[in-house]
């Protein structure tokens, strides 16, 4: 059940999730937590426990690919096309993910459209259209892009800085652009007050990243030690999106790739793990993103917490990096991502302990409701 902006609404005597033994009441006016207070000793039980945690906030969607080959959603009418991204909406907002940071393909106008004709209160920030190869033009034709994006409104812009599952593995961490180029979007996008999130697998890309100071980088499996230090040191946060990797390298999964497609994701989801601890270790920012493009995957965004607990992450570490730490990249730690007074109130509630699910099935299974701080037409 989604309930969107509630009005007024108290819960009595309910945990929050990582809070150990301590009873909470908690009213929610008008979209936020106006009092978080610990229950009274001795007060009556509800006949049913409930647990709550913030909203989760996945940092890495395409909520508008209906398919993973770009060709064959061309094949595909609008009406259809249409339906298929209000349908990831819907899927999302059940699997109590309330904010999503799109990483390309999604017009803010199309935002726009598909939350208030179908009223799913999913707060999407948009990166809009991507820059990639074809755009290595030069910083002319770049700020020419550049532009077009701005105009657009989108809040991000998505730097393609290497290769990735289409690009053969002793060449996927070349860079597409110059570091002329590189360190021009940057400086152009910070200039005219957007964000830049940086798609690369590794090499040097991840050091033009550190010395830019860009916001994000994604996925970054062949991340160095040395590396990771640098992105510390600059606050650059890290969204490594795990589980996509696995996901892909199973030729019988729900994507069901061609052989060297899986082969290029295997090495990738196999480099993963080494390239979190040393995340992990240098102190840098982590946080939550899954990839999830298509049908078959949106609605399933909690398997990324399974991925990241199996990647050496604690389970307090791993739900920070999808609530508190998400937020934080987004530049919204002050009113998102936690269950505190004057926050927004997007949350989920659970009939189980969160912290102590099994997977990410056993979770799913254990939503009660899915609230949402803010209206459908307060996000369009």
């Amino acid at each position: 059940m989604i309930n969107a902006h509630p009005e007024s609404l108290i819960l009595k005597s309910v945990f929050i999730a990582g809070v150990e033994g301590k009873r909470f009441d908690i009213t929610i006016r008008d979209g936020r937590f106006s009092t978080v207070a610990e229950s009274v000793p001795g007060q009556a039980r509800p006949k049913r426990e409930l647990w709550i945690s913030p909203g989760i906030i996945d940092l890495h969607t395409h909520l508008a690919w209906t398919d993973f080959d770009h060709a064959d959603q061309l094949k595909r009418s609008s009406g259809e096309i249409e339906a298929m991204q209000a349908e990831a909406f819907a899927a999302t907002l059940r699997t109590g993910v309330t904010t999503t940071r799109d990483a390309g393909g999604l017009p803010p106008n199309t935002v726009r459209q598909l939350v208030s004709q179908y009223r799913h209160p999913l707060r999407v920030e948009t990166s809009s259209e991507m820059l990639g190869a074809a755009d290595a033009l030069g910083t002319e034709h770049l700020e020419r892009r550049l532009a077009g994006i701005f105009e657009s409104g989108a809040m991000w812009v998505k730097v393609m800085a290497t290769g990735g599952l289409g690009a053969p593995t002793e060449q996927v961490t070349d860079p597409v652009f110059s570091e002329e180029e590189f360190a021009f979007i940057v400086h152009h996008t910070h200039a005219n007050g957007k964000k830049v999130l940086v798609h690369t697998w590794g090499g040097v890309t991840i050091d033009w990243a550190a010395s830019a100071g860009v916001e994000s980088i994604e996925h970054g499996m062949f991340l160095t030690a040395d590396q990771a230090g640098r992105l510390a040191e600059a606050e650059v946060a890290f969204v490594p999106t795990t589980s996509i990797y696995r996901i892909a390298a199973d030729p019988k999964g729900v994507l069901a790739l061609n052989p060297v497609i899986c082969d290029r994701a295997a090495r990738a989801a196999e480099a993963h793990a080494q390239a979190i601890g040393y995340a992990r270790s240098a102190g840098v920012r982590l946080g939550f993103g899954t990839d999830y493009a298509t049908p078959a995957l949106h609605g399933f965004n909690l398997q990324e917490l399974d991925t990241l607990l199996d990647y050496g992450l604690t389970r307090a570490e791993a739900w920070h990096s999808a609530t508190a730490g998400a937020a934080a990249i987004l530049g919204r730690g002050h009113d998102l991502g936690r269950i505190a007074e004057g926050y927004l109130a997007d949350a989920v509630i659970w009939d189980a302990d969160p912290f102590q699910a099994p997977n990410a099935d056993a979770l799913r299974k254990s939503i009660v409701s899915v609230i949402t701080g803010e209206r459908a037409e307060e996000l369009a």
